[in-house]
């Protein structure tokens, strides 16, 4: 049974950082891609992040560019995602899914990932 636990959720002040883990059982890590969504209140799920832990390569959305990293500690099977100059409108629910990496062709779309955590709040204060 695949299972996704997020952890590093917190409350920050704009400008300020966090760094949110996602840890991975149940999976030969190498096979997969683990993406970070977020949902803020009253919107949709958004895309913000995805790697694909068998070569690095990496997806980000334009509003997280320059901002937010994306990395593999595969010993450890966990996917970070180091959140810099954090702003209020990157308050949201994030959410770290997994998929085999072959079956994610849009690291965007929640609709390409089958596994997903569990969410962890991120409230950035202005």
């Amino acid at each position: 049974e695949v299972q996704l636990v997020e952890s590093g959720g917190g409350l920050v002040q704009a400008g300020g950082s966090l760094r949110l883990s996602c840890a991975a059982s149940g999976v030969t890590f190498n096979d997969y891609a683990i993406g970070w969504f977020r949902q803020a209140p009253g919107k949709e799920r958004e895309g913000v992040s995805c790697i694909s832990s068998s070569d690095g390569s990496t997806y980000y959305a334009d509003s997280v560019k320059g901002r937010f990293t994306i990395s593999t500690d595969n010993a450890k099977n966990t996917v970070y995602l180091q959140m810099n100059s954090l702003k209020p409108e990157d308050t949201a629910v994030y959410y770290c899914a997994g998929d085999l990496r072959w079956l994610v062709t849009r690291p965007y779309d929640s609709r390409d990932f089958g596994s997903w955590g569990q969410g962890t709040q991120v409230t950035v204060s202005s």
